[in-house]
């Protein structure tokens, strides 16, 4: 449906469960995560991490919303720029959710694969990943089909291969605009998963895993080849690799190799970012990110999942922080491409400022993420967790 941009990414929120508060020899998941079904035992969650995704869903939000121009400027009927005079600049920021959603997601992926085989961490990430995805492919794909919609749809070949999470590397137009970054996730898992958890969790393991996908990532970004590239994701490895590196601090602070993989990470990210972000002042463009905001903006997310990782954040233990970590990856999914027909009719079809159109379409976004969790997460992924594990639930 919509091509992957180089300059605008979106946000991957799907940065697994939340893993203990504590540092332990074999740290678990939070309740009701994939290592509660046939992984260790669950731990205490960090609240805070779950908060942080949240945040981080609503920045890329109102990012799509009014920091960028396209079809979001026919839904307004209008450039956001003229909706948000003022806004639309700091929204034009929003997009930064995506680097602090790797991160996190490092974090995450290392904590829930100690201790667990390689199939179990295998399935628990499909149990998370595929029931929400499918569901909103469906969705999306029937509305924007609907008479009167005004949005780009795909052919129904192109329908049912997205349906494989397959789309990207096969070139086929995307139901949803966003699921490249679940592209990138899966290939994390699988490296991750190969290189780590099948021949077992160690430190040592994890740390000489971080030292050379970062080497590896960046031979390949000399190399210029598309494969390599594509395998390795230089663009985005050290923001995994910080994550990870945050994880081993969470678990030890005085770990000196783990904070130089989360130094030398962080070093690398504010530049794979800021060659695809920054561009010279130019009229042409919608907005214009000076060198120094878009760095400070990566070092906002390592630094805020650092904060985690070091306890700063841990009296931050609000248990309704669990649903908002719950309802961040399917209001990922259907936020983007489900929001500009919302947008359209709220604005254009019943006058109401853009101000009140904003937060009302979140609201209603996060609303339709709350009965994709309740209605179709909830009940789908232990039991397809489950029997990817064969057993019976």
């Amino acid at each position: 449906m919509t091509a992957k941009s180089t300059t605008l990414p979106t946000l991957s929120p799907e940065a697994g469960t939340t893993p203990s508060t504590t540092p332990r020899p074999t740290p678990a998941a939070a309740p009701g995560s994939s290592a509660a079904h046939g992984g260790p035992r669950p731990a205490p969650r960090l609240y805070a991490l779950d908060g942080l995704r949240l945040l981080a869903a609503l920045s890329v939000a109102a990012y799509h919303y009014g920091g960028r121009d396209g079809e979001i400027g026919k839904a307004w009927g209008a450039s956001p720029a003229v909706q948000f005079p003022t806004a639309h600049s700091w929204f034009a920021y929003g997009w930064a959710g995506v680097q602090a959603f790797f991160v996190i997601s490092g974090f995450v992926i290392c904590a829930s694969g100690w201790g667990r085989s390689v199939q179990s961490f295998l399935a628990s990430r499909a149990a998370r990943l595929l029931p929400a995805y499918w569901a909103a492919v469906v969705l999306v794909a029937a509305v924007l089909a609907l008479p009167g919609i005004a949005f780009a749809r795909v052919s129904a070949s192109e329908f049912l291969v997205n349906l494989t999470m397959l789309q990207m590397p096969l070139g086929a137009d995307r139901v949803l605009g966003v699921c490249w970054t679940l592209w990138a996730e899966v290939r994390f898992y699988v490296l991750f998963a190969l290189c780590v958890v099948l021949p077992g969790v160690t430190r040592r393991r994890v740390i000489w895993f971080c030292g050379g996908w970062t080497l590896a990532a960046t031979l390949a970004e000399a190399s210029r080849e598309p494969f390599l590239q594509l395998v390795l994701m230089p663009e985005y490895a050290s923001l995994f690799i910080g994550g990870i590196g945050l994880y081993l601090v969470h678990r030890d602070r005085r770990d000196t190799a783990a904070w130089l993989i989360v130094g030398f990470s962080l070093l690398l990210s504010q530049y794979h970012t800021v060659r695809d972000m920054w561009h010279a002042p130019n009229d042409a463009f919608f907005s214009y990110r000076p060198q120094p905001a878009i760095v400070l903006a990566v070092v906002v997310g390592f630094v805020a999942v650092g904060a985690v990782a070091l306890g700063f954040l841990d009296r931050v233990n609000w248990r309704w922080l669990t649903t908002a970590g719950a309802l961040t990856y399917p209001f990922y999914l259907v936020h983007e491409h489900l929001g500009w027909p919302v947008v359209q009719a709220l604005h254009q079809g019943l006058g109401l400022p853009s101000s009140l159109t904003l937060p009302l379409t979140m609201a209603l976004m996060l609303l339709l993420a709350w009965l994709l969790h309740h209605g179709v997460e909830r009940p789908l992924q232990p039991r397809l967790r489950a029997s990817l594990q064969g057993r019976r639930r």
